[in-house]
C-alpha cells in the first residue's frame, strides 16, 4: 500500500507549467465544433493574446469568469472533454514547458505528492494533468445537469480558494505545508503561495516579482516553449518607442503644416 506524502508541490498552470491559457487555447476546436462563431472565437484570441502579454487581475479573471460560463451554458459535457482529450497533443502539449515538466517529474521521483491546481475548468485542466503524470487535479467546477453545462459555477479556484483547498486536501492526505511547494506566476496566487513553506515565483508578473524579490523567495524563468505570444525585448521595446516618437513627431509635423496660416500667391 503506498504510504502518505508527508510533502506536496502544487503548480498553477496557465504561464507556470503551459506557456498559454488553457481556457481560450481551444478557441478553434471551439469553433471548428460548433459550439462559438467566429466573433466569439476572434474575441477569445484577443482576450488570449491580452493575457499572454499583461496578464489578468483579479477583476479580469472574475470577467473572464463570467463571460466563460455564460458562453459553456447549454454546451454537451462530454462533447467538450472529448474535444479537449482530441486535441491536447497538437494544441495544448507543445506549450508545456519544459522546465515545468523536468521539475514535476523530479518532484514525483523524489516521492512528492503534485497537485495542478487552476482557476481553469476541471474539464480542460484534466487532461493536461494526465499528460504530466499528475493525478490530483483541484480547478473551477462547472456545475452539470442531464449532460449539459448550467452555466453555474460550483467553486471558483482563485485567491483565497486555492489556498482553502490547498489547506482541505493536506488535512486529509497529511502533507506537512511547512516543506511543501508552490509554483505560480501570478500575484493573485499569493494565499496559495504564503500557504506552503517553499513558495516559488514562476515568470513572475510584475507584481509576484516584487513580493518574491521583498521577501527572497526563489525566482525562476521557464523559456522553453517559447511562448505563443513572445513577450518583446529591451531592445525592441526601445525600437517601438523610438519608432511611436517617430510617428508622433511626424504627425505633428503634418498637423502643424495644415494648421499655418496660408499666403495667397
Amino acid at each position: 500500500m503506498r504510504l502518505p506524502a508527508t510533502t506536496a508541490a502544487f503548480f498553477d498552470l496557465d504561464k507556470t507549467v503551459i506557456a498559454t491559457s488553457s481556457a481560450y487555447v481551444y478557441g478553434k476546436e471551439f469553433l471548428n465544433s460548433g459550439l462559438i462563431s467566429p466573433s466569439t472565437a476572434f474575441s477569445m484570441s484577443l482576450a488570449k493574446a491580452s493575457y499572454m502579454v499583461s496578464g489578468h487581475s483579479s477583476e479580469q479573471m472574475d470577467a473572464s469568469r463570467d463571460q466563460l460560463s455564460n458562453m459553456v451554458t447549454g454546451w454537451d459535457v462530454n462533447q467538450v472533454k472529448q474535444i479537449a482529450d482530441d486535441t491536447l497533443h497538437t494544441v495544448v502539449a507543445p506549450t508545456i514547458y519544459a522546465e515545468a515538466r523536468d521539475l514535476i517529474a523530479h518532484h514525483l521521483a523524489a516521492g512528492h505528492d503534485v497537485v495542478i491546481i487552476s482557476a481553469s475548468a476541471t474539464v480542460l485542466v484534466e487532461p493536461i494533468a494526465k499528460e504530466l503524470g499528475v493525478r490530483t487535479v483541484i480547478a473551477t467546477k462547472l456545475e452539470e445537469a442531464d449532460g449539459k453545462f448550467t452555466g453555474n459555477i460550483s467553486f471558483y479556484c482563485k485567491g483565497a480558494a486555492k489556498a482553502e483547498a490547498i489547506r482541505t486536501l493536506a488535512a486529509q492526505n497529511g502533507y506537512n505545508l511547512a516543506t511543501s511547494y508552490a509554483y505560480s506566476d501570478s500575484a493573485t496566487d499569493l494565499p496559495m503561495l504564503e500557504t506552503v513553506g517553499h513558495p516559488i515565483a514562476v515568470n513572475p508578473d510584475r507584481a509576484l516579482r516584487k513580493i518574491a524579490a521583498e521577501r527572497d523567495w526563489e525566482i525562476r524563468t521557464f523559456r522553453n516553449p517559447i511562448p505563443l505570444i513572445p513577450m518583446p525585448t529591451g531592445k525592441e521595446l526601445s525600437i517601438g518607442g523610438s519608432v511611436i516618437a517617430g510617428i508622433a513627431a511626424v504627425s505633428a509635423g503634418i498637423w502643424w503644416w495644415y494648421r499655418r496660416p496660408h499666403h495667397a500667391a
